[in-house]
Parts: structure tokens; sequence; C-alpha cells
């Protein structure tokens, strides 16, 4: 199995970001809203991940990370003591970026620990795979991040306001 074989049943409802100032065109103006399809190919072929939590006394903590799209969830692992797990231990809510994408995406969502081992397996699989890795799934917490809202942004001239386009998830 490889990481284009896992599909998401649910697809988040689109709309324009509100971002006053920023002359954003309504939903049927421009480009009209990105398809959630294009957001997710683009985080699906992602090497590297941008990752943001909060550290305890409130203060942005962000590196990059490798890690899988799988059905409309980011999974990562990470160091049991490492910032980003004791961090997400303190706040889980968290901010995931694929590195070099057009349109930037951006996933706010909230992150949980996997317990699941046949979810830990299928990882191991897959980041193994992607990335030509010997990862035994004993190296640190397996995270899922599932999404609340999403961002796409395209920076093609002119484009700006008449793509940008959020999603909203429903669980």
């Amino acid at each position: 199995m490889s990481q284009k074989d896992v599909s998401s049943p649910r697809e988040p409802k689109a709309s324009r970001p509100h971002m006053p100032g920023y002359g954003i065109l309504g939903p049927d103006r421009g480009r009209g809203l990105l398809p959630w399809n294009l957001a997710r190919e683009r985080l699906r072929k992602g090497h590297n991940y941008w990752l943001a939590t909060t550290r305890p006394d409130g203060a942005p903590h962000v590196m990059p990370v490798w890690g899988l799209w799988l059905g409309d969830t980011f999974y990562f692992s990470t160091g049991q003591r490492s910032r980003k797990a004791r961090n997400l231990a303190a706040n889980p809510r968290c901010v995931v970026c694929p590195d070099g994408s057009d349109p930037a995406i951006i996933v706010e969502g909230v992150a949980e620990r996997v317990a699941d081992a046949s979810v830990v397996k299928k990882f191991v699989e897959l980041y193994n795979e992607k990335y030509n890795w010997n990862m035994d799934g004993n190296e640190g917490p397996i995270y899922a991040v599932q999404p609340k809202v999403a961002f796409a942004f395209t920076d093609a001239p002119g484009e700006f306001v008449g793509s940008a386009t959020r999603w909203q998830f429903t669980y």
C-alpha cells in the first residue's frame, strides 16, 4: 500500500477567509475558491513540513518535521522529550505547513498521540517508503493532527485576492 491509496470520505466546507484590508474578492470572483483536492495533493506530496506549537510560557516554537498526509490527517513522529512533544502535551493545538508549496497551505489543528498499533505500523511502513528511512516505530511518539481549519493562498501575480480559500472541517 502506498500513501496515495489512502483517501478521505469527508470534504471540508470552502469559503473566503475573513481578511479585512486585503481586498479579498467574493467566492465567485477571480480564480474562485480553490478545490480541497489541490490542497490535499500538496500536503500529500510535501517532504518537509513546518510544525508550529506553543511553549508553556506562550512563546511560539516552529520546527521542520517529516510526515505523512493520510486521509485528511497529518502524521509525524518526534522524540518523547523533544520541545515539540512537551509543547503538545501542554497544548495540542498546532499549525502544519508543507515547505515550498504554491499555493501556500496552512493547516490549523489538534495533535493527538497515536496509540493504535495498526496505525503505527501503517505509518512506519509508509514513512520508511517515502523517506527511504529505517524507522521501527519505537523512536518516539507518533502524532495525528486533525485539521480544524485550513487556508490556501496562491502567489501567482494578481491572483492572491481572487484565490484565497478557507476550509472548515466538521467531524
